[in-house]
C-alpha cells in the first residue's frame, strides 16, 4: 500500500473536500500512480461516504487493502480489468454492498466471507482462474445474477442451486470445465437465463425443465451422450429442449434408460395423455374465452406499424453521467375519469420509492406525448447551460435548481429534526461532482427531462393526455430500466383496468377538455397499445429497442401480452 507519507491524489482529495458518493479511478494515469505508490493511496479508505467506487484498467493493481472494509457505505464495487490475484476476508464486512465486479483479474479462489453479503444482487468474477466456489452463497438471498464465466471450475456448488436462492435469474458459467449440473436446478424459481455454453457436460439434467420462468438456455460446446439433444441446444432452441427435457428425451424417462418395452408402453401413455389434454382444451375453451374478457391486455405495436414512431439519439456525454436509456410509447391509458390521473400519478411515486430506491437505482419519467417534438436526444450538458422549467416552476439553470432544492430539503430536514438524510437529498446527490448533467432534449431544443431531478412543466401529464411517452433512466445497468419499465407498464395495465370496470364519471376540473363528448370519456376496452422505440448511438446504430421480444414476459395470470 502507498505510504501515507506520499502526495494525497488529486481525485481522492477532491472526493473528500467534496463528500462525493461515486469515484471512479480507471486508465493508464491512474495505473501509472499504482505502479509509483506501490498501490491505491490509503486516503482513499477514509472516503466512508462512498456508495459507488470503480477501479478498472489497471494492470498494476494486483492487491484489495484489507481497509477497503472502511468503506461501508459501499453499495457497488467495480474492480474489474486489472491484475488482482487475492480478495481480502475483510471484504465480508461491506454490509451495504449490492453489487460487486472483479471480472477480468487474476483471481484462483474467493474468500467465504463473500458469502456474508446478505444485500448482494449483482456478482461478476468473469475471466479469472477460480477453481471452486466458496459454499454458501445461498446466504446472498438477494442475488440476482452470477457470471463465473471464463474460468476453471469443475462445478458449481450445490447451495448454487438452493430454494433461498428466490431472486436469482441469470446465472452464467460459459467457458469452464463443468461435468455436472445439479438436478436441484429446478429449486431456482426465478431463474430466466442459464448459459453453461463451452463447458464438458454430458448430460442435462430433465429437472431443468421445471424451472418456471426460464426463457434462455445455452449449452453450446458440450459433447453430450444424447446427440439429438446435442443437436438442438447447438441450434439455440431453447423452448424445443425445454420441452424434450419435459418429457425425459428420446428414449428416456426422468433420467432412466428404459428397454424396448418400456418405450413402447411409454409412446402409448402420451397418446392416450395427449388425447386428454385435447378434450379438456375443448371442454375449456369457452371458460377460456370468459377469462380472457377478465384479462388486462397489452398489445405491443412494431416501430414500423406505427406512424407515431419516435427515435432517441444518445450522446457520448452520457457515458460519465447516467448512460442508460429506455423508452416506449403508451396509448390507451384512460386518464378521464374520476381520480385516474391521480392514481397513475401516486403509482409512479410509489415505484419511485420502491423498485426505483428513491430514484437512487432508476428514475421514471412520463410526459404527454403530443407536447413533445421528435426527434428527441439524450445528452448531457453542464449545469450553467441546461436550463428547463421544473414541474410547477418557471425556467431555470439546472445547477440553480438544484441548489433551490438543497436549501428546501435542508429545511425540511430541520423542521422535522431529522439527523439522517431524506429520499430528496439521497437522489440530489446521485449528480454530486458531475460536471454535465443528464437530460431528454426534443426537436424544439427543449429540456423536457432532467433524471432524477424532474420533468418539464411544457410536456406535463393531464387529464387529457391521449398518448404519453414514458422513459427511464438509470446508471446502473441497461436491464435495470428494462425491468423497472416492464413493471411500470404492468401497473398502468391494472389501473386502466381498475378505471374500465369501474366506470368513473369524468371529472370537470380544468384539465378536462370541455369539448369532449360522453361517448369519447369511457373506454371501448380497457386495451393498451405499447409503441416500440428505437434508441440509437449518433451515428445511428442501435443500443436498445423496447419492448423487444423478450421484454414483458412476465407471468401475470391476468394479463395478456399480444405481439
Amino acid at each position: 500500500m502507498a505510504a501515507e507519507t506520499s502526495a494525497v491524489w488529486p481525485e481522492i482529495e477532491k472526493a473528500e473536500k467534496e463528500n462525493r458518493r461515486e469515484l471512479v479511478l480507471q486508465g493508464a494515469a491512474v495505473d501509472e500512480k499504482i505502479k509509483t505508490s506501490d498501490g491505491i493511496h490509503p486516503r482513499l479508505y477514509s472516503l466512508n461516504l462512498l456508495n459507488y467506487l470503480e477501479i478498472s484498467q489497471c494492470p498494476s493493481l494486483r492487491v484489495i487493502h484489507v481497509n477497503i472494509k472502511n468503506l461501508s457505505h459501499l453499495q457497488s464495487l467495480i474492480l474489474c480489468r486489472n491484475k488482482i490475484s487475492s480478495v481480502p476476508k475483510s471484504i465480508g464486512e461491506l454490509k451495504s454492498l449490492k453489487v460487486l465486479d472483479l471480472s477480468v483479474n487474476e483471481l484462483q479462489a474467493l474468500p467465504e466471507e463473500i458469502c456474508s453479503l446478505s444485500e448482494l444482487t449483482t456478482l461478476n468474477v468473469s475471466c479469472n482462474s477460480i477453481a471452486t466456489l466458496p459454499d454458501g452463497l445461498s446466504c446472498c438471498t438477494k442475488l440476482s445474477s452470477i457470471n463465473v464465466g471464463k474460468n476453471a471450475l469443475v462445478c458449481l456448488p450445490e447451495d448454487l442451486c438452493s430454494s433461498k436462492l428466490e431472486l436469482l435469474n441469470t446465472v452464467i458459467a460459459s467457458e469452464n470445465i463443468i461435468e455436472q449440473l445439479s438436478s436441484d436446478i429446478h429449486n431456482l424459481s426465478a431463474l430466466k437465463v442459464l448459459d453453461l455454453s463451452s463447458n464438458k457436460l454430458s448430460e442435462i439434467p430433465f429437472e431443468l425443465a421445471d424451472c418456471p420462468k426460464l426463457k434462455d438456455i445455452n449449452f453450446k460446446g458440450n459433447k453430450l451422450k444424447d446427440k439429438r439433444l446435442e443437436k438442438m441446444v447447438n441450434g439455440c432452441q431453447t423452448k424445443s429442449v425445454l420441452e424434450y427435457l419435459r418429457v425425459g428425451g428420446r428414449g428416456k424417462g426422468k433420467g432412466k434408460q428404459l428397454d424396448a418395452e418400456g418405450a413402447e408402453q411409454s409412446d402409448r401413455n402420451r397418446n392416450v395423455s395427449k388425447k386428454k389434454n385435447a378434450s379438456k382444451q375443448r371442454n375449456k375453451k369457452e371458460e377460456d374465452a370468459v377469462d380472457d374478457l377478465q384479462k388486462m391486455v397489452v398489445k405491443i405495436l412494431h416501430i414500423s406499424d406505427s406512424p407515431s414512431a419516435i427515435t432517441v439519439k444518445v450522446s457520448p456525454q452520457v457515458k460519465d453521467v447516467r448512460p442508460y436509456i429506455v423508452c416506449c410509447i403508451v396509448k390507451g391509458m384512460n386518464l378521464k375519469p374520476g381520480n385516474a390521473l391521480k392514481r397513475f400519478l401516486a403509482a409512479q411515486t410509489k415505484l419511485h420509492d420502491d423498485i426505483c430506491a428513491k430514484r437512487t437505482t432508476a428514475t421514471i419519467a412520463t410526459h404527454d406525448l403530443s407536447l413533445l417534438k421528435a426527434p428527441l436526444q439524450y445528452d448531457a450538458r453542464p449545469p450553467d447551460v441546461l436550463r428547463i422549467v421544473p414541474l410547477g416552476r418557471k425556467e431555470v439553470k439546472a445547477g440553480d435548481l438544484l441548489k433551490m432544492l438543497q436549501q428546501e430539503a435542508d429545511e425540511q430536514r430541520k423542521q422535522k429534526k431529522r439527523q439522517n438524510v431524506s429520499g430528496l437529498h439521497k437522489y440530489l446527490q446521485l449528480l454530486d461532482g458531475k460536471d454535465h448533467y443528464p437530460c431528454l432534449v426534443d426537436a424544439d431544443g427543449h429540456v423536457i427531462s432532467f433524471p432524477p431531478i424532474t420533468n418539464s412543466d411544457r410536456t406535463k401529464m393531464k387529464k387529457t393526455t391521449q398518448e404519453i411517452f414514458l422513459e427511464v433512466t438509470s446508471s446502473m445497468s441497461l436491464q435495470t430500466c428494462k425491468d423497472i419499465m416492464d413493471t411500470l407498464i404492468i401497473k398502468m395495465a391494472e389501473l386502466n383496468k381498475f378505471t374500465f370496470d369501474n366506470r368513473e364519471e369524468t371529472g370537470s376540473d380544468d384539465e378536462t377538455d370541455p369539448a369532449s363528448s360522453p361517448a369519447t370519456d369511457g373506454l371501448a376496452s380497457a386495451e393498451l397499445t405499447v409503441v416500440q422505440v428505437k434508441v440509437v448511438d449518433m451515428e445511428g446504430n442501435l443500443k436498445v429497442l423496447y419492448p423487444s421480444k423478450t421484454d414483458l414476459t412476465t407471468d401475470v395470470s391476468h394479463l395478456s401480452i399480444i405481439r
